[in-house]
């Protein structure tokens, strides 16, 4: 097996990242109302991703996508705010540092837009992922910043950069 590589989203990678994002919720029996899963712009990232401001890292190994992790400058939220999106990883990509990698690639991309704080929205269907957060220094918040349009989500998390 070669190396797993890191690098920016394409408009090929689009079916499967979509396919890995929905996985998710089913393999997590997650609700799928008003979060990522029906949301179209779920089918096409790489367009979505070429906003300003914006970064999404896919992981790939011998040419299989195993997930992605970007952030997005979501409407709303405070300035030198800047929220993590997309963090999803095929099952098989699992545990293996491969969304540890995928993470610090996004945390570089907020410090060199000169981000302060990175904001991030869940489901307590993830709760490994979201006590994997906990570990890296995100803190619950009691309410969601920004507008992201994903109003099924009821974890709402915070760190300082």
């Amino acid at each position: 097996m070669s190396m797993v590589t890191i690098r920016p989203v394409t408009e090929t990678d689009n079916g499967a990242l979509a396919k890995i994002v929905r996985a998710a919720f089913v393999e997590f029996s997650a609700p799928t109302r008003n979060t990522v899963f029906e949301d179209p712009a779920t089918d096409r990232l790489s367009g979505l991703f070429e906003a300003a401001g914006s970064r999404l890292w896919v992981a790939e190994q011998d040419g299989i996508l195993l997930g992605c992790c970007g952030i997005y400058p979501t409407d709303g939220l405070p300035e030198g705010c800047i929220e993590l999106v997309k963090f999803y990883l095929s099952d098989s990509a699992r545990g293996k540092g491969v969304g540890a990698a995928l993470f610090r690639k996004c945390m570089e991309s907020a410090r060199a837009l000169n981000c302060k704080e990175i904001y991030l929205e869940s489901l307590p269907q993830f709760a490994t992922a979201v006590g994997m957060y906990e570990k890296l220094g995100f803190k619950k918040l009691d309410h969601p910043l920004g507008n992201s349009g994903h109003t099924g989500c009821t974890i709402w998390m915070l760190k300082a950069l």
